[in-house]
């Protein structure tokens, strides 16, 4: 089979016109490959919509690229700089770490930590077993010999353990304790387990130790490997506070390293603190040597911080109230932040490109059929110069990449109520590894994914994908359906991303009279929810064009914005929960979870907020009586009848997927105008579990008054205003008949009231009502 294949990803999301942006591109059965610079306007190939709809641009980058095969580094580990050897002790050492394995039994050996070559068969190395038990490799650039440890470890609990090569004895030493207390381990004491392991066993001579091979911690040096991924042996767990040591340590001196004592401070090579660098606005990638010699770990596809260490005693849940506590850094062996691949191209952008959405559209053809990719990327503008912005979720498009729910999550038919209907490119994703995961998604060893980052290839952002669990256009390619339409209706709009919010903060929105949001923005940090609050406060007039929007607390950290982390935990739909003690977010020390439960649910902002969640079909609005009242009928405008989208590209309907409601209790401004409600939906809706304090029967869309969402508006300071529509949907049905439906003419009656000068439809009769009162 010769069929080609191309896959890429751009060094940032958002970028001017007129700037350069680097393409990222692998290609396999193809050195060459056509690209085009394309304006994406509609991605949905539903036939009751304009189907797929691009613009070809002209740029300097068109014509054929030359592409190549590229490698991918997977995993987290750290690297140390040792660059006088430090750490290649030609004498006796002990090598000691606490650990908590969470796949100590895989399907090869794992590194916790050492200066090991595995093709050269050289250096020392302090790791795992295929069968999980504690090996001590030592090699001498010929052989390599082992001592392994006779009891093998059990996964999520926590051991202090040690290797010691003797240089006088030719004995190599195995030390293995257990160090549970009542919170640390998967595991409590009245178990009935065996822990322990110590032996010994003869080394035939002394490790070799290459001068180019690095000392890492949780991964191996492939040595002479293929260009791209260097690291192999990666492991999948938590370490926490090891070194290394220029002598034998005995077991009563190990034992007191378990007991929570220091390590001896005579010959001490490099003892690397895990707990130490903790502030209140989190901890970065470099782990402190207190060593002689400061020899500092640097982390690599970043190593997860903020993890409860083995000496967590359960009292405080953050590493701010505790940092001596925290000292579990955590690996995985299928992490990735960064693909790291060469530039296939620097393209300077035309310096007259209108904002909106784009891709570099990426063609080869073989023997067996033409590959084709678009890699997104989204142009702001010189300088704002319109009235209205489009808001496109990248923050989301991050926290969904590549997620792998419909080939691996259990639930995922169930919660859909149907079977995932595949494409030849889901085919093709389920079969690779090298993309990374999603914020949805598990990494092997059971733990939730904490980051997500764009700088890979993003499979489901691209704008002809089909999201196959729920059988619909999902996120970015459901936008582009809100993009056609201000196409079709001819508006002035410039286009922003969550990147340019998150950067800029109250300043990204600020110029702008109007500012409307993609279908689904379910990821949001505190600073991008800080500026649009701000904004509407100010006077700004906003529209919510979805559902389960401003969802999950998530954080960035600025000298890698491309990097999303959240922590998910608590009474909500998720797919993986975070472990006790480990909701506080490092790159910005903010605690995870659902903003509901810090206080800022989203009906504080924008009326309504999350309230169900539904697949296979979407429902109708009704409109409700305050939709006649004086002051907002000019929203309904133009639309005849009761029934509001009743058509959709999303499950015939605008009212479905996530779908939100006013609530009062939880934040609803009191003026607020309840302008329509679905009703009636399918028993796949069922009732966020964020408001189900007791569960009982009834709780479904059939039957709880609750689960519908409601379309609301209300005026805010200073001549601002929000108008929400309540359901992921609702864009989505704005194509139906040639964008000619009343969800259309609705939308049309807000963007033209919002976007005007001056005072707002109806406000004679607010301001009259104000009197009265």
């Amino acid at each position: 089979m010769t069929m080609p294949k191309l896959f890429g990803y751009t060094d940032r999301l958002s970028v001017k016109p007129g700037e350069t942006l680097d393409f990222f591109v692998h290609a396999e059965n193809t050195t060459k490959a056509t690209a085009q610079l394309v304006r994406l306007i509609h991605g949905d190939q539903h036939p009751a919509g304009p189907g797929f709809i691009e613009q070809e641009v002209g740029c300097e980058a068109n014509g054929v690229w030359a592409v190549r095969e590229q490698v991918t580094q997977l995993g987290s580990y750290l690297e140390v700089s040792d660059p006088q050897a430090k750490l290649a002790p030609g004498g006796s050492f002990t090598l000691f770490a606490f650990i908590c394995p969470t796949k100590p039994r895989a399907d090869g050996r794992q590194t916790l930590l050492g200066r090991w070559d595995i093709e050269g068969r050289s250096g020392y190395s302090l790791g795992i077993a295929a069968d999980g038990r504690l090996e001590f490799a030592l090699g001498d650039g010929a052989n390599v010999t082992s001592a392994v440890a006779e009891t093998p470890l059990l996964p999520d609990i926590w051991y202090l353990v040690a290797a010691s090569l003797d240089a006088q004895s030719g004995q190599a030493i195995l030390y293995q304790e257990a160090v549970i207390n009542r919170y640390n381990s998967l595991l409590s004491r009245v178990a009935v387990l065996d822990y322990r392991s110590h032996g010994t066993k003869p080394i035939p001579a002394q490790p070799k130790h290459r001068t180019e091979t690095p000392f890492l911690i949780a991964g191996a040096s492939l040595g002479t490997a293929k260009r791209g991924a260097r690291v192999s042996e990666l492991y999948c767990g938590k370490i926490d506070r090891p070194g290394l040591i220029g002598r034998v340590l005995s077991r009563n001196e190990l034992d007191a390293i378990r007991k929570g004592g220091q390590p001896p401070s005579d010959e001490l090579i490099a003892y690397w603190d895990t707990s130490h660098g903790y502030s209140d606005a989190g901890i970065g990638d470099v782990v402190i040597d207190s060593g002689p010699s400061g020899l500092n770990a640097i982390g690599h596809n970043r190593p997860v911080r903020g993890q409860t260490g083995w000496n967590w005693s359960g009292r405080n849940d953050c590493f701010r109230l505790a940092p001596q506590e925290y000292g579990g850094i955590e690996f995985h062996a299928e992490a990735l932040t960064d693909c790291n691949w060469d530039s296939a191209r620097t393209v300077k952008l035309p310096a007259d490109l209108r904002s909106g959405a784009y891709a570099m559209r990426l063609r080869a053809r073989g023997e067996d059929g033409e590959a084709e990719d678009y890699i997104s990327f989204f142009v702001r503008p010189k300088a704002p110069g319109s009235k209205l912005a489009f808001l496109f979720p990248t923050a989301s498009y991050i926290a969904y990449a590549n997620d792998r729910q419909s080939f691996e999550a259990p639930m995922t038919q169930s919660v859909t109520g149907m079977a995932p209907v595949l494409s030849a490119g889901d085919l093709e994703f389920g079969t690779r590894d090298d993309f990374g995961l999603s914020a949805c998604d598990h990494w092997s060893d059971r733990q939730g994914v904490c980051y997500s980052s764009s700088r890979r290839p993003i499979l489901n952002m691209r704008p002809k994908h089909r999201a196959a669990g729920p059988n619909v256009a999902w996120q970015f390619p459901a936008d582009l359906s809100i993009i056609a339409w201000l196409e079709h209706r001819g508006y002035d709009y410039d286009v922003l991303t969550d990147e340019d919010l998150e950067r800029d903060g109250l300043d990204a929105l600020q110029p702008y009279t109007c500012v409307m949001t993609g279908t689904h923005p379910e990821y949001y940090s505190e600073r991008m929810l800080d500026a649009t609050e701000d904004y509407i406060a100010a006077g700004g007039r906003y529209i919510y064009m979805g559902g389960n929007g401003y969802h999950w607390s998530v954080a960035f950290r600025p000298d890698e914005p491309w990097v999303i982390e959240c922590r998910k935990y608590g009474p909500a739909w998720k797919t993986w929960d975070a472990r006790p003690g480990e909701y506080y977010m490092v790159s910005n020390g903010q605690k995870g979870g659902a903003w509901r439960g810090q206080g800022r649910p989203a009906q504080k902002m924008v009326g309504v907020g999350f309230i169900s969640e539904g697949y296979g079909k979407s429902e109708f609005y009704r409109r409700m009586p305050d939709s006649y009242h004086r002051t907002v009928t000019w929203l309904t405008k133009g639309v005849s009848g009761e029934v509001i989208g009743d058509s959709g590209l999303a499950y015939d309907g605008a009212a479905g997927i996530a779908i939100d409601r006013c609530d009062p209790s939880l934040g609803t401004p009191p003026h607020v105008k309840l302008i329509a409600s679905s009703g009636g939906h399918i028993d796949n809706y069922l009732l966020n579990p964020e408001v189900v304090h007791y569960a009982f029967e009834g709780m479904s869309g059939s039957y709880d008054y609750r689960i519908r969402a409601d379309m609301a508006y209300f005026t805010a300071p200073n001549n601002g205003a929000v108008f929400s529509a309540g359901s992921v949907a609702f864009g989505q049905s704005l194509p139906i008949n040639g964008f000619d439906n009343n969800v259309s003419r609705i939308l049309s009656n807000v963007v033209d009231a919002f976007i005007k000068a001056g005072a707002l439809p109806g406000s004679q009769w607010v301001n009259e009502e104000k009197q009265w009162r």
